[in-house]
């Protein structure tokens, strides 16, 4: 039975990733910050006949992510996938130029530094032919034009895609594949109950990318299980 990993997953995509993956036959591990709400999801997902445990983690917490470790290591597991999906939209982020520097550095901190932090953390339970995916937004593409939303996210999903480059360089060696994808404009508590998209197309690509996408296709971007520019 493959393990996966998700961080930021007691809701919207990141849940529906685990469900659906678990749905696969993957042994889920779902996590987030508030230990309450991790245990109100895992529930459902025992609910459903879904083999599943928990890991609390705050991934802007450096200290939180080495605890995590520690306590997965005690799990006697390999982690065959590892889906960065934490992530933070913050409300005030509306110019690079007016907005508090809190605003930035905190959405850094989180969308960044925390994916950063948990690959460095939890590299070590990855074997060869692992996967690393990071979950993005077409806010993070440089080819596309800039829309004005969001700026401190969209920065923070550029330097994702770049971190994704790096990763899928410096790991092609033990064969594991790292991708970003953009999972669309999904209603979500982040992306709002106007969004185009169920929470269920926006798990599509990650689910692919865990149990399906080739390990060749590492270094790449998707939407909608397709490449698109960086």
């Amino acid at each position: 039975m493959k393990s996966v990993l998700i961080t930021g997953s007691n809701k919207g995509i990141g849940f529906e990733t685990a469900r659906q993956l678990g749905k696969k036959g993957f042994y889920v591990i779902i996590s987030g910050r508030n230990e309450e709400k991790v245990n109100q999801s895992l529930a459902k997902l025992h609910k459903e006949g879904i083999d599943a445990d928990q890991l609390i983690m705050d991934v802007s917490d450096r200290e939180s992510i080495q605890e995590a470790a520690t306590e997965f290591s005690k799990r006697n597991l390999t982690l065959d996938v590892l889906i960065n999906n934490a992530a933070i939209l913050m409300k005030e982020d509306r110019s690079l130029l007016t907005n508090a520097t809190s605003i930035l550095e905190n959405t850094l901190q989180t969308n960044c530094f925390g994916v950063i932090n948990v690959t460095k953390e939890f590299l070590q339970f990855i074997p060869d032919g692992g996967r690393i995916i990071n979950i993005s937004s077409g806010g993070g593409s440089m080819s596309d034009e800039v829309g004005g939303w969001s700026p401190a996210y969209c920065v923070s999903k550029a330097t994702l895609n770049m971190i994704t480059k790096q990763l899928s360089f410096e790991l092609l060696g033990k064969n594991i594949a790292v991708n970003s994808l953009c999972p669309g404009w999904v209603r979500t508590d982040m992306g709002g109950q106007g969004a185009s998209r169920s929470v269920e197309k926006g798990a599509e690509t990650p689910v692919w990318l865990a149990s399906e996408a080739p390990q060749s296709f590492t270094g790449k971007f998707f939407r909608d299980m397709k490449e698109i520019p960086w």
